[in-house]
């Protein structure tokens, strides 16, 4: 049987963070704990989070995997918690700076295999889709939303070209409560050719989920909370497989580093706002072709990394 989740790109988020003996590392979406372990192993102390409570349920009953539970002090700290709360749970666990953290966005390969989640409409499921089991659910929102909504949030997350006419025949379906009645649905608005590489419904779970979690909100928050938390020379690793997260986390580090500061030829030059927060920013990196062939599902990660500054965090608008 396969390992329940591969991390992506592992080697080089390693490399990224610059792992090592004595380092304060937070794996901001915990999951299996695939990069944490490698964290660990290379003499680091990890902070852990995740909002799914089943993660952490799983990590505090395998005391045999993670020894690091219970050393004095411990080296592996979990925090059942969203990433966006790092700021909050680091000063709660007393600490005020860390040297890395390394986020992977998105669904885990864990809740995708497990149809009672929903996420996945390769099974039948509850149409549930909710990283932390609590709030509004995928049917919550099919079964309530405006049409006009429904459409909405099909184009902008899910990239769907026919969302009006696919939400038109969500609102006629109603009631939907299971994955594979919202997939039937997708389908035929859609169609579905026999032999295509990508299923018609991806595009609309992967917006709906999107939605129902809100991940774009919780990336944006996350990625304010990293550049407070890390020291000066700290890194940032961010695995996203998504466009729009991809997209987020590009124009944030092009910000962070000034790079988008006065820098357009049509424009006067003009001094940058404020000292730039991150350096070393790299470009995409991908992952090869031979992590691809054994870990399709890492097809569509890309990887950023860059380097803390000493200069203070941007502080965000509270006016």
């Amino acid at each position: 049987m396969s390992p329940p989740h591969v991390p992506v790109l592992l080697d080089e988020v390693l490399a990224a963070l610059d792992v090592g003996p004595d380092r304060v590392i937070i794996d901001a979406t915990f999951g299996a704990g695939g990069y944490a372990r490698r964290f660990l192993d290379a003499g680091a102390t990890v902070h852990a989070f995740d909002r799914d409570p089943d993660a952490i349920v799983a990590a505090r009953a395998d005391s045999g995997k993670w020894p690091e539970l219970d050393t004095a002090p411990p080296r592996l700290v979990l925090h059942p918690r969203k990433f966006s709360e790092m700021v909050e749970a680091m000063a709660e666990a007393g600490v005020a700076q860390v040297d890395g953290i390394a986020m992977d966005i998105g669904v885990s390969s864990m809740q995708l295999d497990q149809p009672e989640r929903g996420f996945a409409f390769a099974a039948e499921g509850p149409l549930d889709m909710r990283m932390a089991k609590d709030g509004p659910s995928a049917a919550d929102f099919v079964n309530t939303a405006p049409e006009a909504d429904i459409a909405d949030v099909l184009y902008r997350y899910g990239g769907e070209r026919q969302s009006r006419r696919l939400a038109r025949a969500i609102v006629a379906a109603r009631p939907l409560s299971t994955t594979t009645q919202l997939a039937g649905v997708v389908r035929r608005v859609l169609g579905q050719k026999p032999g295509a590489p990508k299923d018609a419904a991806t595009r609309s779970f992967q917006a709906i989920r999107i939605q129902v979690n809100g991940e774009l909100d919780e990336l944006e928050a996350g990625l304010a909370a990293a550049e407070q938390l890390l020291t000066a020379g700290g890194k940032l690793a961010v695995v996203s497989f998504h466009s729009l997260e991809d997209r987020m986390v590009k124009q944030f580090l092009r910000e962070a580093s000034g790079a988008g500061q006065g820098a357009s030829r049509h424009m006067p030059e003009t001094k940058p706002t404020f000292a730039p927060t991150f350096t070393s920013v790299s470009k995409a990196v991908r992952p090869s072709a031979s992590e691809v062939d054994r870990n399709p599902r890492s097809r569509s990660a890309t990887l950023r990394a860059a380097t803390r500054t000493p200069a203070p965090y941007r502080q965000r608008q509270a006016a």
